[in-house]
């Protein structure tokens, strides 16, 4: 559902004005406006309102625009991967044909092969198709498989591996990765891997990611499906590539591919979000009026409050990023972000907990300059109806500094008032005509403290919150 979802949304994008007017109108939504906010209200329209419906009319508006392309193909899918995948049919006169492959290409089979499509990865740069996505099949009754596949790498292939950089001590660059998915040839699949899965490359076992722990009583240790690095064990010359896959065949089809890859960091992808994907200080102002005035928004107020203070890791935010398609300001930090997408990818805002691809991130301007000119102790800051903004602190300070002004003058009080009588020579009280009768009540009265002063000084203060907020305020997340 996440794949197809991120799939629509890349349609949308790449979509003229015409087709966003045609799709909006079709979903009962206005039209007018520009390019930007069209395409903001369909990406909106796709991720809230995400029907068969609404596919329909996506995929029929992409193939409108590219007829050449199969229909439901990522609008932004890696050149480099052919456009026509092939896998083995289940059928018995098939299955004899199941463990001979060469550089990807099967041998001539006589029934059509399903049409599987792998979601894009961030991390993942795909350079060559080694094997095209190819069904496992099961030879017999058993419960437990065994599927082979061979390939060849190239001399220039070769090269490529052993001149990468080191990721880390072992761990190259450019990589030759095994991926498995569901065998499915409606929208793109994600990684998933069978029950009982091993993995052996010529002849010796590689490593397949285990299972994360649970935190939670009674939920079962989640298993993360990512490509499966299998470079350490395969030759690098002419030498043919054996690789054997251990599976459960419990009633599952799945598909299985390789792919030689450039694999990505947590730093190259923030490098790529900071030459790509900074939205203008502008832009976000005009996105806080939309959110302001727009009526299919639940915001409708005169000021809007954002916490400087990241919720992934509860410090204050570095480079402040929010998702496309999200309808709050707040932000999380984007290194964080990525760096714990890259050791555990889920890819969810963790703001709405809505999907969050790489692909629709982007770097608030207008916040990031706004965390420059503040210093470190300000936590939330208010954007205000004509375009400006305000930190909180301030405000906080002006209610402190007028409490104390108001203790300091009840106890100095007013020309001619002093903290106790003064007493006159003859030892009598003196007492100032001058003073009305609210300013006896607030300075306590004549010879004493009133009633209603000893209950207000024995009853304690009212309490406040973190942030005195206003009526007409509203927190953006």
């Amino acid at each position: 559902m996440a794949a197809e979802l991120v799939e629509a949304m890349n349609m949308v994008k790449s979509f003229r004005v015409s087709d966003l007017q045609t799709l909006l109108a079709s979903m009962g939504r206005s039209k007018s406006g520009l390019k930007q906010d069209l395409v903001g209200r369909a990406l909106r329209l796709v991720q809230t309102e995400y029907s068969p419906e609404l596919l329909k009319n996506v995929r029929q508006l992409y193939e409108s625009r590219f007829p050449k392309t199969s229909g439901w193909l990522a609008a932004r899918r890696p050149e480099s991967v052919p456009v026509n995948y092939s896998s083995l049919s289940s059928s018995p006169t098939a299955t004899s044909q199941g463990a001979d492959y060469l550089n990807g290409i099967s041998k001539p089979i006589t029934t059509p092969a399903a049409e599987v499509k792998l979601v894009p990865l961030p991390f993942y740069q795909t350079l060559e198709t080694l094997l095209l996505p190819t069904e496992l099949i099961a030879q017999n009754s058993e419960k437990l498989q065994d599927s082979q596949c061979i390939f060849e790498l190239t001399p220039s292939q070769a090269d490529q591996i052993r001149n990468a950089s080191e990721l880390r001590p072992g761990i190259r660059s450019i990589q030759v990765v095994l991926r498995i998915c569901y065998t499915d040839s409606i929208g793109v699949q994600e990684d998933q891997y069978p029950p009982n899965i091993a993995v052996k490359v010529n002849q010796s076992y590689c490593h397949v990611p285990g299972y994360y722990p649970s935190n939670k009583p009674g939920v079962e240790p989640r298993r993360p499906c990512r490509p499966i690095n299998i470079t350490p064990w395969l030759h690098l010359s002419n030498v043919t590539n054996r690789v054997t896959i251990t599976w459960g065949n419990f009633g599952k089809r799945y598909s299985v591919a390789v792919y030689l890859v450039r694999v990505f960091t947590a730093a190259d992808l923030f490098s790529q979000l900071k030459l790509c994907s900074v939205e203008s200080a502008e832009r976000c102002r005009e996105l806080q009026d939309k959110l302001r005035f727009d009526p299919e928004s639940e915001i409708a107020t005169t000021g809007l409050r954002v916490s400087l203070i990241c919720p992934l890791v509860k410090m204050r935010l570095g480079v402040p990023c929010r998702v496309l398609t999200c309808a709050h300001l707040q932000c999380f930090d984007a290194v964080f972000f990525l760096q714990m997408n890259e050791k555990k990818p889920t890819w969810t805002c963790p703001v709405c907990d809505k999907p969050a691809p790489f692909e629709l991130l982007t770097i608030d301007g207008l916040l990031s300059e706004i965390l420059k000119e503040t210093s470190e102790d300000i936590e939330e800051i208010e954007y205000l109806t004509d375009g400006s903004w305000r930190p909180i602190r301030d405000e906080k300070e002006r209610d402190s500094t007028s409490l104390t002004a108001k203790s300091g003058s009840s106890s100095v009080g007013m020309p001619g008032v002093t903290g106790a009588p003064a007493v006159a020579p003859g030892g009598g009280a003196v007492v100032d005509l001058t003073l009305d009768s609210s300013s006896e009540e607030e300075g306590g009265g004549v010879g004493g403290d009133s009633e209603d002063t000893e209950d207000s000084a024995d009853s304690p203060a009212p309490k406040r919150g973190r942030y005195n907020y206003d009526k007409d305020l509203v927190t953006a997340y």
